[in-house]
């Protein structure tokens, strides 16, 4: 729809004008001013607006930063509630935390934002070879050198506010030790696992039990066959575009002479050297004497070029290369220091060099191999360049192509053929497409939007093409319906097989359960009649083979009621009966206490910095209005709803 509008604006202007003057009549210039502002609102912060065009430049900024980390990602994930809630928390605590800075005065002098730009590797991308701003990337994001220093100033001064508060957060000696207590503390524990498998031979339900499982409101979706249809779609993606174009000879051959450095690898050099030490602040005399030895080594050398390594090996101030004859293996510019690279850069394999002298004292050096510095063939790259060639075409045709799919499938809703004729895009199906596909895999029809429009009531009634929804980076897709089947439930007779598996699955639960408690009760009455395994020790710290739930129930029983027997569920393994002895004396060095100290004290800093910034969103009277205020309100309906699924 947005698209719609998008590539309509003319006919869209027209209608506006038409629905906007009689507003203007009716209700005064001023009242409709006021109440387009309000209606734009999503959020105050000490008095100041966030407007739904921020919240969605946000959302789209956002975007684009998952996308580009991670292309794979579902483009209907940034519809939903969660994403933009969490956009808008974010705009929110950037403004509460800008409006604090200001009352705070906290502004960052220009000298620590050169050095955070030089120093953080966050901007890495933005620095040039010598580390000054490029200034072409940054326009090519729509923002000027002003505009990111200030943003700069913005983001260090918004972090001193939380900043200070977490840098004083100081947990207590109590609580640190409640900490460590919860880590490192032992508990005696003996238990034993109750398997239904182990119930199933001791159940034979009859017909009738079998009915009235069928039957029950309870289970009457673990029978149900799920609404699916038989679907006809089309999909527009660069790689169909890309399949198509192609690139002249010339062309292909244009590009590789004018990019011919990406197709060369760089010179490398293999050497060797003898260093005699002689640092730069070295006395002259001390310099003076290490270049005369390095002359009387290269003397050597010269007389008997093959004695090299050896001369090396007993000569070579470089501990590190020394053991090896001198041999540095191969390195390309930059990596030695310069005298030393203009030398050996200089020379031809197996020559040796004068007295090279440097910062580090004096070299000898010789050339033992040399690889790189040719271009690869232009057949070898032709495949490479053609690929990114018709990559580059595709992708500027696929604009276009996208604008006309747009519109075709929302202006002709009752068919895909004109859509598929004008593109030159099969038309394809799939049978059986699920609603909720689950873990089943649907190619581009697994798109969570797609379904949405594709199964909705109109579309669905009168088998209209859905609009284009993109299902991936360069992917649209449009669908329409050609047979529904509603979900259903099957008759008994003909699921009945499987209503006898379900049945026995969740009885033999109920008597793994049924027998961890008789049990609990006589033995809880008669230790002595017990059968459990021996003790074992569990802790938080380490790693055992007990299920989470078996460890998290023996570790939560009070230490005042031990010793103590409790019973508890652990999912698909059934039941355990726990009997928690005692806790055994703490065993901790003093580098563990220091340790979990420490990261303690980080869960506290945040804790407080946390509390102090919902105390700023109080004092700065934070509030959601219109949309902003309806997603906020969505959430604590998600979250009840999963903990409802959980429970279940």
């Amino acid at each position: 729809m947005f698209d719609f509008v998008r590539k309509h604006t003319r006919i869209l202007q027209g209608l506006l004008v038409l629905l906007i003057v009689p507003s203007f009549v009716l209700v005064g210039v001023q009242s409709y001013s006021k109440f387009m502002d309000d209606d734009g609102v999503v959020a105050k912060v000490a008095g100041k607006d966030i407007t739904q065009t921020e919240w969605d430049q946000a959302q789209r900024r956002m975007a684009e930063r998952v996308r580009a980390q991670q292309p794979e990602t579902d483009p209907s994930a940034f519809d939903k509630p969660e994403f933009k809630k969490q956009v808008l928390d974010s705009l929110v605590r950037e403004y509460v935390l800008s409006v604090a800075a200001r009352d705070l005065n906290l502004r960052a002098p220009d000298a620590r934002l050169v050095r955070m730009f030089a120093a953080d590797q966050q901007y890495a991308f933005l620095r040039n070879p010598d580390g000054s701003l490029n200034k072409d990337l940054l326009q090519a994001q729509g923002m000027t050198a002003a505009q990111f220093a200030e943003r700069l100033r913005l983001d260090m001064s918004v972090n001193q506010v939380l900043g200070g508060v977490a840098a004083t957060g100081l947990a207590s000696t109590v609580s640190n030790r409640e900490a460590v207590d919860a880590l490192f503390q032992v508990r005696e524990v003996q238990w034993m696992k109750f398997e239904p498998k182990n119930y199933v031979a001791q159940l034979n339900p009859t017909a009738d039990q079998l009915k009235a499982f069928y039957n029950s409101p309870a289970n009457a979706k673990d029978f149900q066959v799920p609404e699916k249809a038989d679907v006809q779609y089309v999909l527009l993606d660069l790689d169909t575009l890309k399949a198509r174009v192609s690139v002249p000879e010339d062309e292909l051959r244009r590009s590789y002479k004018d990019n011919i450095a990406r197709f060369t690898q760089p010179e490398e050099r293999r050497a060797s050297h003898i260093l005699v030490k002689a640092e730069k602040s070295a006395p002259a005399a001390q310099r003076q004497a290490a270049q005369a030895k390095a002359e009387q080594l290269l003397a050597q050398v010269k007389k008997d070029p093959a004695q090299f390594a050896e001369l090396a090996k007993k000569n070579s101030d470089d501990p590190g290369s020394a053991v090896n004859g001198g041999d540095l293996d191969f390195f390309g510019r930059g990596a030695m220091a310069k005298p030393f690279e203009d030398a050996v850069f200089s020379l031809k394999q197996g020559e040796v060099s004068g007295v090279v002298e440097t910062d580090y004292g004096y070299h000898i050096i010789t050339v033992t191999g040399v690889r790189g510095g040719q271009p690869q063939p232009f057949e070898v790259a032709r495949p490479q360049i053609e690929d990114e060639a018709r990559k580059q075409l595709a992708q500027r045709q696929y604009a276009e192509a996208a604008e006309s799919f747009t519109n075709k499938v929302y202006e002709q809703p009752d068919s895909l053929k004109p859509v598929a004729d004008e593109l030159k895009l099969p038309v394809q199906t799939a049978t059986d497409v699920l609603r909720n596909p689950g873990a089943k895999d649907q190619g581009p029809l697994s798109n969570p939007r797609l379904l949405e429009a594709l199964f909705d009531a109109t579309n669905r009634a009168k088998a209209r093409n859905t609009e284009a929804i993109e299902v991936g980076p360069n992917k649209l897709v449009s669908a329409r319906i050609l047979k529904y089947t509603p979900a259903s439930k099957p008759p008994f007779e003909q699921v009945q097989a499987q209503v006898r598996d379900r049945w026995i699955a969740a009885e033999s639960f109920k008597a793994a359960r049924q027998d961890a408690d008789q049990k609990l009760a006589l033995w809880k009455q008669s230790p002595d009649k017990a059968q459990l395994p021996a003790p074992v020790q569990m802790s938080r710290r380490l790693v055992f083979s007990q299920p989470p739930a078996v460890l998290d129930s023996a570790l939560r029983v009070p230490e005042k009621q031990l010793p103590a027997w409790t019973v508890v569920d652990i999912g698909a393994e059934g039941t355990a009966l726990l009997k928690i002895n005692k806790v055994l004396p703490l065993q901790i060095t003093p580098q563990e206490i220091q340790e979990t100290e420490n990261q303690f004290g980080g869960y506290w800093a945040k804790a407080e910095a946390d509390a102090y910034y919902q105390s700023l969103k109080k004092k700065y009277k934070v509030e959601f209005l219109n949309n902003g205020k309806k997603v906020m309100e969505e959430e604590p309906k998600a979250v009840e709803t999963q903990k409802t699924a959980s429970a279940s």
